[in-house]
């Protein structure tokens, strides 16, 4: 869940132009007609276009391996930071404060376990959602003796200072799921990224509906840069394609706050023609608000959690899932090692991201498995599997 910070509030609606309205906290409200607004600036168009071409792309590296692949890769030298083993790996983490990435975090320990006879400590620090405590968590960290350094940054621009402060240390940094503004880190890594993911879902939901259609998007958070061009490309399908998107609204990742959107906009407006989100995690209650209004539920996209690919099989569901694989999570480890070792990593290390869609629906749906798990962990081989994971 996910890149997967940073950011500016944007809102909607192929067919107008009038601005946005925000609240006090600056967050986008809903306004009749509303137009998708200015274009976020976290928006590269060169960006942009080499996401949608990977889409296509074939990774390289081990078959059915899809942590270890690369897209596109471009590798650096790391020679300057071989020494000689078992490392201390440290671990600077945005938060556990989603499903999505307790799911991620559970494989990543699973992963750290597969190479205990090379890691003699792993360190975690949960920063709890909270810039400060990250920047601190970082700036703690670099006295602590570690040999790598990886780092999920909270938000983009907050935390490049703190990212930069480790790199001038000579600490080989590994970045992954969200970004910072600065190329100092030995890599980054993720998937494909946030333009794939919001094209992939915007292309579905208006392709699915009429033109000029209702659409309601919404959003976990402003500030991360993952959910930020996921956006942006939404952006530019919906004005593309005419939709009228009613309103931009932030979820919290809150089921009960996202149901009670729904329910609103569903008050006002009578028929929604589409759901557009940033992130799935709060789809099923997204699904789940259309049902107790006794409203059909329209084109709507997810993720790979089960609980939406469970009500998408049950329900016959118009839907798509673009994702953001939690075996991403596997991967940071492994390029650490590969670091320490002076070997050759990727960078930007772009991993394959694929999409669920109804003609590969059942190969996901695992009912053995808890609702708020990820499909595409990459962790049914690592130990513990799946008792860890339950």
């Amino acid at each position: 869940m996910t890149v997967l910070t940073v950011s500016a509030l944007l809102v909607l609606a192929g067919c107008a132009t009038d601005e946005p309205t925000t609240d006090a906290s600056g967050s986008p409200t809903a306004g009749t007609g509303s137009g998708t607004g200015k274009q976020s600036k976290f928006f590269v168009q060169a960006d942009y276009d080499q996401q949608l071409a990977l889409l296509d792309a074939k990774p390289t590296g081990p078959e059915g391996k899809p942590w270890e692949q690369a897209l596109d890769p471009e590798m650096v030298q790391t020679a300057k930071f071989k020494k000689p083993g078992p490392y201390k790996i440290c671990f600077s983490n945005a938060g556990l404060n989603n499903p999505w990435r307790q799911v991620g975090f559970k494989t990543m320990r699973a992963e750290v376990d597969t190479h205990r006879d090379r890691i003699s400590e792993f360190v975690h620090v949960d920063a709890e959602g909270k810039d400060q405590k990250q920047i601190a968590d970082i700036n703690d960290l670099l006295g602590k003796g570690c040999h790598a350094l990886i780092v999920s940054p909270n938000t983009t621009a907050t935390l490049t200072p703190a990212v930069e402060a480790a790199c001038k240390k000579g600490l080989p940094v590994v970045l992954f799921d969200r970004g910072v503004d600065t190329t100092c880190p030995v890599t980054f890594i993720n998937p494909i990224g946030g333009y794939g993911f919001g094209h992939v879902a915007a292309e579905f939901v208006t392709q699915k509906m009429q033109k000029g259609g209702k659409v309601l998007a919404l959003r976990i958070l402003p500030g991360v840069d993952v959910l930020e061009t996921r956006w942006s490309a939404a952006k530019v399908a919906f004005d593309k394609a005419g939709v009228d998107v009613v309103g931009v609204e932030f979820t919290d990742g809150d089921p009960a706050r996202t149901k009670k959107i729904v329910n609103d906009y569903i008050q006002r407006y009578g028929t929604i023609d589409g759901v557009w989100m940033d992130a799935g995690a709060v789809a099923g209650a997204a699904v789940e608000a259309f049902e107790d209004a006794g409203k059909p539920v329209p084109p709507i996209n997810g993720e790979d959690q089960l609980d939406f690919l469970k009500l998408w099989q049950d329900k016959k569901l118009t839907a798509i899932a673009p994702t953001y694989p939690t075996y991403q999570w596997r991967t940071p480890i492994i390029a650490a090692l590969r670091i320490l070792d002076g070997e050759r990593v990727p960078n930007p290390w772009k991993l394959p991201q694929p999409t669920i869609t109804q003609d590969n629906l059942d190969e996901y749906v695992d009912p053995s498995m808890p609702p708020l798990h990820y499909a595409m962990c990459g962790c049914t081989d690592l130990p513990g599997y799946p008792k860890r994971w339950k």
